[in-house]
């Protein structure tokens, strides 16, 4: 079978150094902030997914099992309603990362936000709310001008 070729539109560091220098900084800070690594990474990976982002979860798998989410978590993360493996605060992590990548769908519905409230202080609220937007963005980034990331073999450690 023939492997599909992807062609990268540009490079957009290149093109708007500026810009990005700005996206960089919004990462930075959304590194910052209180809500664990584990969980943002999770979130990164869901939002990813959905948003058909292969460059972004190249990258952010590592990063995930690093930050101590096991591997049956990231082999069911697309089908986590359905698995036992997420606990209350994932769920409602999940449920609005999935409503705000699909605003378009969702309209962020009450009860996916009554679930983040149970779970989360309103600082934790907003800083969720930036973790996916911020990934939003990238994962636009990415896929919009078709970065590709690197082939990996299996003994490489990723």
């Amino acid at each position: 079978m023939e492997k599909p070729t992807m062609t990268p539109r540009l490079d957009y560091f290149k093109a708007a150094p500026e810009a990005m220098k700005a996206m960089l900084a919004l990462e930075m800070a959304s590194r910052q902030l209180s809500i664990p690594l584990a969980l943002r990474e999770l979130v990164k990976m869901r939002v990813s997914q959905i948003n058909g982002c292969a460059f972004c979860l190249d990258m952010h798998a590592p990063e995930a099992r690093a930050a101590g989410i096991s591997q049956q978590k990231l082999d069911v993360l697309a089908a986590w309603r359905e698995s036992p493996a997420f606990d209350a605060r994932e769920r409602a992590a999940l449920a609005w990362a999935e409503a705000l990548t699909r605003l378009e769908a969702s309209g962020a519905p009450q009860g996916d936000y009554d679930a983040l409230a149970a779970q989360f202080s309103a600082v934790e609220c907003v800083e969720l709310t930036l973790v996916v937007n911020t990934i939003n963005a990238w994962n636009r980034f990415a896929v919009g001008f078709r970065a590709l990331h690197p082939e990996r073999t299996e003994g490489d450690g990723r």
